[in-house]
């Protein structure tokens, strides 16, 4: 899960590098930083659906990927933003089929 959580923050890394983040105005736009997003989220997702998480797995799949983003080096609020997207995004129950 830890393996998972850190190469989740590695590609958002690879198309978001910490560098931009800490540069105001080179911040990607608010439409690719969406899709960067849209994109970690799916991974989550399928991650979530195929290991099958509970509660304590999600809060360490979070945990693990906040601390990984935190150490690349990108500031707290995006931490904040991406992680919260990423927990909200695997706790959502599935719907019915």
């Amino acid at each position: 899960m830890t393996a998972f959580a850190k190469s989740l923050a590695q590609d958002i890394g690879k198309r978001y590098p910490p560098a931009l983040d800490q540069q105001p105005g080179k911040r990607p736009s608010v439409n690719r930083l969406t899709r960067i997003m849209e994109d970690a989220c799916k991974k989550a997702v399928e991650f979530q659906e195929a290991n099958r998480l509970g509660w304590l797995g999600k809060a360490r799949l979070g945990n693990s990927f906040r601390w990984e983003l935190t150490e690349m080096g990108y500031q707290r609020d995006f931490v904040d933003f991406a992680t919260e997207a990423v927990i909200v995004h695997v706790s959502r129950k599935a719907p019915k089929a």
